[in-house]
């Protein structure tokens, strides 16, 4: 993917690098890429970041430099593509896989699936996921196919433009049909794992509305408005209105289903090239499906909740 800018009046005598900076909107990080793979050109010669530019100059950029996750071993899976083109690619997270490798899961997440994808195509591309979720919550994931993709997906989710919507079926039946939880969030000080409410904990705050009220349970819609470790999770512990089948913060057990009952299932954002807006959706899984209808059947008794 090439970008090409042509000097005005007002930008004449900056460096490269203002423009960089100023008009492509890149990172630091992303142009200290393009500098190292000698992808930065001035009326077509390369040149450095600190070259002074003149009035109707034209800076091209190449940002197709080849790069790619070379700790990340390719593994083949029955990837569910959601959407793809030339610098996004979105994916339906099944459970029991996490995003990236790390401790005993080094060949079974979702990105070595993706590391096999990428190779079958040809494509050298580092693995950038720009929202994650937890190994056993289903639903939309994106990545990003490029640095400046990524970057910019980024920024919307700091400024709270990259609308993600979750499925959740709680314990108990929610008092308000609509509210906002803005709870801090911390890593619990004996594990490396759980999260807990603390008021010296980051900013965490999530929207919710229920869908449906079940015998001692709640189908709710969550919003996030930030997106903190286990946000969802920690923040229904904290109502009283745990996620049926959460084993981390949940003391109540049930039979009902074998994961926390959470689904990522829309995502919201602009193409970062293209201005369009982009909607992902990602139905309800079939676990959560079944454990709503045993529940309205009374198949199995939600006692406890």
């Amino acid at each position: 993917m090439k970008f090409k800018y042509t000097v005005d009046h007002q930008n004449s005598g900056k460096s490269v690098y203002s423009i960089l900076r100023e008009e492509f909107e890149f990172s630091h990080r992303l142009i200290k890429k393009l500098k190292r793979n000698k992808s930065i050109f001035c009326n077509g010669a390369h040149v450095y970041v600190t070259h002074t530019i003149n009035e109707k100059d034209i800076i091209e950029v190449d940002i197709d430099f080849k790069e790619t996750s070379e700790n990340i071993k390719p593994v083949k899976m029955d990837l569910n593509i959601l959407y793809e083109d030339e610098t996004i690619i979105a994916l339906d997270k099944p459970a029991g896989l996490v995003i990236t490798p790390i401790g005993v899961h080094q060949d079974n997440s979702i990105a070595n699936g993706l590391m096999h994808y990428y190779q079958s195509k040809g494509y050298q591309i580092k693995i950038r996921p720009v929202n994650r979720l937890d190994i056993d919550t289903t639903g939309v994931v994106v990545f990003a196919k490029n640095g400046l993709v990524h970057d910019r997906l980024r920024k919307q989710i700091m400024a709270n433009r990259y609308q993600r919507e979750y499925i959740g079926i709680v314990h108990g039946c929610l008092a308000d049909p609509a509210g906002r939880i803005d709870l801090p969030i911390a890593r619990c000080p004996d594990s490396i794992i759980l999260r807990e409410i603390s008021k010296c904990g980051a900013s965490a705050v999530t929207h919710y509305s229920v869908m449906e009220y079940l015998e001692n349970a709640t189908v709710v819609k969550f919003v996030l408005e930030t997106g903190r470790t286990h946000q969802i999770r920690v923040h229904c512990k904290a109502i009283g209105h745990p996620l049926i089948g959460d084993t981390l913060y949940s003391h109540i057990k049930t039979s009902l289903i074998s994961r926390q009952a959470l689904h990522a299932h829309y995502i919201k954002f602009t193409h970062p090239i293209t201005g369009e807006n982009i909607e992902l959706s990602s139905p309800m899984p079939k676990d959560m499906a079944r454990l709503i209808d045993t529940i309205k059947n009374g198949i199995v008794s939600n006692k406890g909740c």
